[in-house]
């Protein structure tokens, strides 16, 4: 009898064993999810700071206008589950937002004209929210991307094609207008 006594003590003893080290790994497992979690906001976070510190040195936007964009990125999980559907929303649409800065950096660049690129930064900022709370879901799915989306300027060879309409349009308008003034006299 005392060897079933026994028995059952070390068979308890290995069980309590095995659950405890069990536990134990699923808390880890949990502890290394959350750290990758946190370290894919943080590197969107980064990007996104990297690609705003090179517009204010180009000085295509104001330093007040900084914190405002970053809170698209900060904001994001103040109303929404932390979900890794949440956050490939949120890295979808900072990667929009910095491939659109990068992109129209770059037509800066090579056009030398940056005011459109100037007052569509400062539209896009006026329309992103005051409120932590009013950055939900909706928000993130409808409305920031069609802001983000307006940001971008027109090509170069748009802008050009456009200023050979407007000459064209001009000269035919003085043309048609000799024309006219022939006809009157």
């Amino acid at each position: 009898m005392t060897y079933i006594v026994f028995f059952a003590l070390l068979l308890l003893i290995t069980l309590l064993a095995s659950y405890l080290i069990v536990e134990n790994n699923r808390k880890k497992a949990i502890e290394a999810k959350k750290k990758l979690f946190n370290a894919r906001v943080s590197q969107v976070n980064t990007r996104l700071k990297l690609k705003l510190n090179e517009l204010l040195d180009a000085k295509l936007i104001r330093p007040k206008y900084l914190p405002r964009i970053q809170a698209i990125v900060s904001n994001f999980f103040v109303v929404q589950a932390h979900t890794d559907e949440n956050l490939n929303q949120l890295e979808s649409t900072a990667d929009l937002l910095i491939n659109i800065l990068s992109n129209e950096l770059i037509k800066t660049y090579q056009s030398n004209v940056s005011q459109n690129l100037v007052d569509n930064i400062q539209y896009f900022v006026a329309e992103l929210p005051l409120q932590g709370i009013l950055y939900n879901k909706t928000f993130y799915q409808t409305i920031l991307p069609a802001l983000i989306v307006n940001i971008k300027t027109e090509d170069i060879e748009q802008l050009a094609d456009n200023i050979n309409n407007a000459d064209e349009t001009s000269e035919t308008n003085s043309h048609s207008k000799i024309i006219q003034d022939e006809e009157i006299a």
